[in-house]
């Protein structure tokens, strides 16, 4: 396993050149970068300036792996689905432009007004769909287990299930409606096949991080696990000591 950020929240305040450098210096090995955050890649960049994200991160120690979009497939409204689809599009296309290995999307509740199994089909087409493209762009499509009533393991998994597409997985959000009876290992095999990514937060908090760390080591997990914490008043400090309990809490 390696370790990186999402750069909501702790580093949502750096440039580009800041958060490279930061997340070099703390030795954070990639990078998933959230919509609307000051390091000012988006959908909107042109073509030049997509090149030159590219060339700056592969010069840095830095992996650009994924961008953190908020586009969501859930909505009644077909026109909305439509858009959203279009919209993750957009991301796909900036992933492949500038490198990146995937774009996250998320669900965000179940549909007033539909049964669960029907806005997992809604959910699961826009899904198929998106994987369909991104498979021509080289682009993996990473759901993240969020939502109300969708972040529930169950519903995760029926949604991945309508999908049912190899360029779409998980990403695994470390809430705390994994835990069944105290451990997160009935979730954890309910959406083990589907999990390409991984975001973690307080890790001295009350999750069972070492069981989730046992768990991805058992099951041969060899891609990253992301920092997505709170804002910090000292954030590069904040970093190294979040490097060095993620390096404890792997200890067999």
């Amino acid at each position: 396993m390696l370790l990186g950020a999402v750069t909501y929240n702790i580093c949502k305040d750096w440039d580009l050149e800041t958060l490279i450098a930061k997340l070099e210096e703390a030795k954070f090995e990639a990078v998933e970068l959230r919509t609307e955050h000051k390091h000012g890649v988006e959908v909107t960049l042109d073509a030049a300036a997509r090149k030159r994200v590219a060339a700056r991160f592969a010069k840095s120690k830095v992996r650009l792996l994924s961008y953190g979009s908020t586009c969501e497939f859930h909505s009644p409204d077909a026109a909305v689905r439509r858009k959203n689809v279009e919209l993750a599009k957009q991301w796909i296309d900036l992933a492949h432009d500038t490198g990146a290995w995937a774009v996250k999307v998320r669900p965000n509740g179940l549909t007033p007004g539909l049964t669960p199994e029907q806005t997992f089909a809604n959910i699961g087409a826009a899904l198929r769909e998106l994987g369909d493209y991104g498979a021509g762009l080289g682009v993996e499509i990473w759901m993240e287990v969020h939502g109300r009533d969708t972040q529930l393991p169950q519903t995760s998994t029926a949604i991945m299930k309508a999908a049912k597409h190899p360029q779409v997985g998980a990403c695994w959000n470390s809430n705390p409606t994994d835990l069944i009876n105290g451990s997160i290992k009935p979730a954890f095999e309910m959406l083990k096949p589907y999990i390409k990514n991984v975001h973690i937060n307080e890790l001295a908090g009350p999750y069972p991080y070492r069981e989730l760390f046992t768990l991805l080591r058992e099951a041969k997990y060899e891609r990253y696990t992301l920092c997505e914490c709170q804002e910090s008043k000292e954030p590069e400090r904040f970093l190294r000591w979040y490097r060095a309990l993620w390096l404890e809490l792997q200890r067999a």
